[in-house]
């Protein structure tokens, strides 16, 4: 379980990365660049929560 939280900490950290230095900083220098970054930080949640959830039936349940 522990890896599976830091491997969506790392994907949401990213995305938010990319939001963030898309909007605060790239934008002035190239707006396609920022987009293209925007476009990419919006891709990476589903499989963040795809990743969290992977075998959570096998290996997390506990009765």
């Amino acid at each position: 379980m522990r890896r599976r939280k830091l491997a969506y900490g790392i994907m949401m950290g990213t995305c938010l990365t990319l939001f963030v230095l898309a909007w605060a900083v790239v934008r002035f220098y190239s707006h396609t660049a920022a987009i293209a970054m925007t476009v990419v930080a919006l891709v990476i949640p589903p499989f963040a929560v795809v990743a969290a959830n992977w075998n959570i039936d096998r290996t997390d349940r506990r009765r």
